[in-house]
């Protein structure tokens, strides 16, 4: 657990995606801390999180994440929170909002998908097959995954560095751990779950992004009444690293109380 910024006032909790750790958030932290209390926490499996605290059983399930998450704020008894979750930590923050919503004041979704799997009237972005041989690739060679799937998901060809750094995320994981907090993302299906959330949201995406298309961001959009979204003019999934002064803009203007 980190904390970072301001010993009051408006607090922001920012959820890492899988792959990465409380690390990837630092660009977006360093251009927040003098507005807002920051919390920054690594989910259980990842980062330097406590191994010990790894179950597979729990965290087959993004739910187990949303409680890991309620859990927190209970504990440092925060109240009226800014959720700020990437990817995957996205709709972990739904989760938990959806369980509890007393201790949050708004949600941001950073890149979201509710569902990566196409279905009949929704575009994820991936086939059953897609997400099949990607797990499967993972199965064999994660190391080599890693140095595969990074760049594509970082989507920064001109800026090489920000894929090694991605790459270098997500060979610190344990390639076991990593393989189930995979699963859990690429085959959850929250999509009925938007509807739960009932305080005020933020979509944001980026411009192109191939983990999570406009369609995606639109889809969220649609279904968490009285949410907004933004669309950053950026390139990949990652945009706290490759767009950091769009996104900590479009979360500081959202989180700033009226």
């Amino acid at each position: 657990m980190t904390f970072a910024g301001l010993e009051s006032g408006t607090t922001v909790m920012l959820a890492h995606g899988f792959g990465c750790d409380q690390n990837l958030w630092r660009l977006v932290a360093s251009r927040l801390e003098d507005r807002f209390r920051l919390v920054l926490f690594d989910h259980v499996g990842s980062g330097l999180s406590d191994p010990a605290a790894w179950k597979a059983e729990r965290y087959s399930s993004l739910q187990g994440y949303a409680d890991d998450i309620l859990e927190i704020v209970e504990q440092l008894d925060l109240h009226d929170v800014v959720f700020v979750g990437h990817s995957v930590a996205a709709m972990m923050g739904v989760l938990a909002v959806a369980k509890d919503p007393s201790r949050f004041a708004k949600l941001v979704l950073l890149t979201p998908s509710p569902c990566y799997l196409d279905h009949d009237g929704y575009t994820g972005g991936f086939t059953r097959a897609d997400i099949d041989e990607l797990l499967e690739s993972m199965e064999s060679n994660y190391l080599g995954w890693s140095r595969a799937m990074a760049p594509k998901v970082m989507g920064t060809p001109d800026r090489p560095q920000l894929e090694d750094e991605l790459t270098e995320s997500f060979c610190r994981n344990d390639p076991a751990k990593a393989r189930v907090f995979a699963r859990t993302t690429f085959l959850s299906d929250n999509r009925a779950d938007l509807p739960k959330v009932g305080i005020s949201a933020r979509v944001i995406e980026c411009l192109h992004d191939t983990l999570a298309p406009r369609s995606v961001g639109a889809y969220t959009h649609e279904h968490i009444s009285g949410s907004d979204l933004v669309t950053i003019d950026a390139t990949g999934h990652c945009p706290q690293l490759s767009a950091p002064d769009q996104t900590a803009a479009a979360i500081a203007d959202f989180a700033t109380p009226a």
